[in-house]
């Protein structure tokens, strides 16, 4: 009975997600941040970039928000920051497959990879290491290749610690729009 009931409430924020998507965009821009990793593998090296986007969830106050959305096969919460709106994802694939889950996903929100961050583990750096990769190749990571692969560009920024990801999209947020 109570799993009937959290099911129903899951899909009631299931919902309500997709009619907060739907409705009409505010005048600040939108971001897509994504944290690679396995789901269903929490605590492991590997899932880094989930825990991270728990962490970013917790200090933008969406924590308890996240709803699964099947249309992107990921868990999906929105957040506010200043004028700028965060797309919290965390895909309920493997990781050799997150990219088709980012992709769904950007063209749900009608994204570009420029407009998509990726956080993810880096196996050649220490534990607690952090750093910032604006775009480039996957450099063996098989997260990062399917993202390059589904989205067919490899311009998404690659982050690796929630303040750091924090500042760089209210920076990028503040830049007039390119083209103008």
């Amino acid at each position: 009975m109570l799993r009937s009931g959290l099911f129903r409430s899951g899909m009631r924020r299931s919902w309500a997600l997709r009619q907060r998507v739907s409705e009409a965009r505010s005048p600040g821009k939108r971001w897509l941040v994504a944290g690679l990793g396995n789901h269903g593998m929490p605590g492991t090296r590997h899932s880094v970039g989930m825990a991270v986007l728990g962490q970013i969830a917790r200090r933008l106050g969406v924590a308890e928000s996240w709803a699964r959305d099947p249309r992107c096969a990921a868990d999906l919460a929105l957040a506010p920051l200043g004028d700028a709106q965060l797309v919290l994802l965390r895909p309920r694939r493997l990781m050799n497959v997150n990219g088709r889950s980012v992709a769904q996903a950007a063209k749900l929100f009608g994204l570009t990879a420029e407009e998509i961050y990726l956080v993810h583990d880096e196996l050649d750096k220490p534990l607690g290491k952090l750093s910032l990769k604006l775009g480039g190749s996957a450099r063996g990571h098989n997260g990062v290749r399917s993202c390059i692969c589904c989205l067919n560009s490899s311009a998404m920024p690659r982050l690796r610690a929630t303040d750091l990801l924090l500042d760089h999209i209210r920076a990028r947020s503040q830049e007039p729009p390119s083209g103008l």
